[in-house]
């Protein structure tokens, strides 16, 4: 069992950050809202049910850890070669896995190139995945070129 890369812990905080909505509630608890791409999330990005009771930052700690460990498995069956590689290009996968989902990776040429050792045109496929609710998203384009600098980082 390989741990969580902190990268890929460190990515999904700084670009999903642990919403407070509305921000007067007292205990600061994550509330449901709608996120840019139009899914019900809670916390840190975690996809929920709109009557989701709020959370606290420690459970939204925790279902981050839960979906970045699903998020991870899966970028390793897909893409066996990074388990061999640097902890970065893992990490930097495993972000773009947590944050558009498995099914995404699985039938997507970012596998192909990752699959072949192709960094670069890996990170190429990298910059196509910005559109969040069929329009470029600014948040998805720095993500991705964040993703983008850990994937090449070895290279």
């Amino acid at each position: 069992m390989i741990d969580l890369p902190q990268a890929a812990i460190d990515l999904a905080k700084q670009f999903e950050g642990f919403h407070r909505v509305p921000k007067f509630d007292p205990e600061r608890r994550a509330h449901p809202y709608i996120c840019p791409a139009g899914y019900w999330t809670i916390g840190y990005g975690h996809l929920c049910d709109p009557k989701h009771p709020p959370i606290s930052e420690a459970d939204g700690e925790i279902y981050l850890s839960q979906d970045l460990l699903t998020a991870l498995n899966a970028t390793r069956r897909y893409c066996p070669v990074l388990a061999t590689g640097p902890e970065a290009r893992l990490a930097a996968i495993v972000d773009f896995t947590f944050n558009l989902g498995a099914g995404r990776l699985q039938t997507s040429t970012l596998r192909r190139r990752i699959n072949q050792r192709d960094w670069p045109g890996a990170a190429g496929e990298l910059r196509r995945w910005v559109y969040g609710g069929g329009k470029v998203l600014p948040g998805l384009v720095t993500r991705r070129q964040a993703e983008m600098v850990l994937l090449l980082r070895n290279t």
